[in-house]
């Protein structure tokens, strides 16, 4: 079952259940999934990398609104956020860990012949590609500049 229909078949409960504010976020999802869906073209599926790409988009997005709202003390607006961040986390990608992020980019500076910081835009190129959706983009760019230091 791909994500769309997951979340089709989500929103047909959450309506069912009455939930009204996991059904908010549900339809979010649904929305930029169909908008990302009707913009590529005449394709009518989006691919797994694609969906992914917005789902983690979306959760970070609710993730600075929360910390936002906590930050000017508005807690009434932090908690519906965070509840629709934690909505979203469901359908998120397993994500990388560190030491698996660790080997990949070693792997990564050891094909490329990379000699050290001024190879860093070659390096994270091709690890961006290769990671894109299962690491945190901060957590490799961190970890390939201590690489590359450390040749």
């Amino acid at each position: 079952m791909s994500l769309t229909e997951q979340i089709n078949t989500d929103i047909k409960n959450a309506m069912k259940a009455r939930e009204k504010e996991k059904l908010s976020a549900l339809r979010d999802i649904k929305a930029k999934l169909l908008l990302e869906a009707t913009a590529s073209g005449a394709q009518e599926e989006i691919s797994a990398a694609q969906e992914n790409k917005i789902i983690l988009k979306l959760h970070k997005q609710r993730m600075e609104s929360y910390a936002l709202y906590v930050e000017q003390g508005r807690e009434d607006l932090a908690a519906d956020e965070k509840f629709q961040a934690e909505i979203i986390e469901a359908y998120l990608p397993k994500m990388m860990s560190e030491e698996e992020v660790k080997a990949e980019v070693a792997q990564a500076i050891t094909d490329l012949g990379a000699q050290g910081p001024q190879d860093m835009g070659k390096v994270m190129g091709t690890l961006s590609k290769k990671l894109a959706g299962k690491a945190d983009g901060k957590m490799i760019s961190t970890l390939v500049k201590e690489g590359l230091n450390n040749l």
